[in-house]
Parts: structure tokens; sequence; C-alpha cells
């Protein structure tokens, strides 16, 4: 079975974007073939999970990771989108399916406990926060996390536009994460589009999650050579050789 190198989260890009795509927007028919087709671009494959109930979709499943684990070894991101009652049971059966990261939802309340949960495993650690969520309440869980993703539009919802206070989250969170003194990458998900990746950039964002701007790309090489060169915008909207992201 394919596995990421041990040392995946250290070795995973600091003078670039990290290159995550969502294999919801994936060929769901033919998703080996599109593994395949972004193996050499993705540092990160993003797995969306969620149960009907936590989230208004019903997504991916511990056997189809399984099957995605057997023909790449690119990391996987497992963003569980999951009730209370059984979040610890599907952290088992999804690190058990090949997952290297697993993000909970600050929204879970038992949040913390999913996390240690993660950590025993051997696991990367994530959350997620909702787009209404106040990002304050991430602080508290910062010494337990490797991995922070904000959601910029409703969960479980595909093609709706970026809310207007993504980019502002962004920066709020980044300025928790750089006085940690630790490397805890900062994410953005939903809203992603070739006009709002530059914004997030710009606002902290390490990674943006990868959709259709990335499968649905008629040159897949020159979208992700675009893509990775955003890395050097800042704050203030110029370009410099790096940015300080607390790495």
């Amino acid at each position: 079975m394919p596995k990421p190198h041990p040392d995946w989260f250290s070795n995973l890009p600091k003078d670039r974007l990290i290159a995550e795509f969502s294999m919801w927007s994936a060929d769901l028919v033919r998703l080996a073939e599109d593994a395949a087709k972004i193996a050499p671009h993705a540092d990160l494959l993003h797995i969306d999970v969620a149960d009907g109930h936590f989230a208004p979709a019903l997504l991916f499943f511990p056997d189809l990771v399984a099957r995605i684990r057997q023909v790449s070894a690119v990391p996987i991101h497992i963003h569980l989108m999951m009730a209370d009652s059984i979040i610890l049971s599907q952290i088992d059966q999804f690190a058990e399916a090949g997952a290297d990261l697993i993000s909970i939802h600050c929204e879970n309340t038992n949040a913390a406990r999913a996390l240690e949960h993660i950590k025993t495993l051997g696991l990367k650690t994530g959350m997620v926060l909702k787009v209404e969520t106040p990002v304050a309440h991430v602080k508290a869980f910062l010494p337990q996390l490797d991995f922070v993703t904000l959601l910029g539009t409703a969960i479980g919802v595909k093609g709706q536009g970026l809310d207007p206070t993504a980019t502002t989250r962004l920066k709020d969170v980044k300025s928790m994460i750089a006085d940690t003194d630790r490397r805890i990458i900062l994410a953005a998900d939903g809203g992603i589009r070739d006009n709002t990746v530059p914004e997030l950039r710009k606002a902290g964002a390490e990674t943006v999650v990868l959709g259709s701007l990335a499968f649905g790309a008629p040159d897949l090489t020159a979208r992700m050579a675009w893509f990775k060169a955003l890395y050097g915008l800042c704050d203030n909207g110029h370009r410099r050789r790096s940015c300080d992201l607390g790495n």
C-alpha cells in the first residue's frame, strides 16, 4: 500500500502555497485516474466526510478512503463533519482506512476529546471552523493542533461565493498562530476561485482547498504554476521574496 513519507508534515512546502486537492471535485466514477492525474501536483488530498446531520450532505466513507489510499501516496486529510455521538468511532475508522491528518470541527462539543484521540492514533490533528463561528473559539485548541481550516462558505454546500468576512478571519487566526511559535498550517476552504485565491493568500492562508479550480482546469500544469506563484503575495498586496507566516 502506498504511504506518505514519515516526515510528510515537516516536508510540506514553506516557500510556496501548499496544494490541497478536494476529492469531492474529482470524477467520482474515475477516482483512481484523477488521483493519478493530480499526484505530480498535490501535497495533500482533502476528503470531506459528512453524515447528513452535522452537515447537509452525505460524503465519502472509510472503504472508499481505503481504496484511495491503495492508489496514492499523497497524504490524506480527512475533514470530519460528524455528530458528536459518532465522531470518535469515525476517527477510528478513517485512521484505519489510511488517513494521515484528521480535522474535526470546533463546534463539536467533544472536540478536545476527539483531538486527543486523533493524537493517540499517531495522526496529525486539525480543526475546522464554520463561517459563523467566532475565530476566538479556536485559540484554546491551538496547542493541540497542526492544521486550522476556516470555511468561507456554508458547510457542506458547493458553488457558493466567498463570505465577506473570510479574509479578516484568516488574518485574526494568523496572528494567533504566530503567537504560538509553532508551525500550524492555516487553510481556507470554500469560495475558492481564481479571483479569491490571491486575496485569501494575502490574508495569510498557506493553502486553499482546490476543487473545480483545479479539477476543471483545461491545463492543470499551468493552473498549478499560477497557484504556487501566489505565495509571495503579502498583506500589503505587494510581492516579496517571502512572507512572515510564523514558519
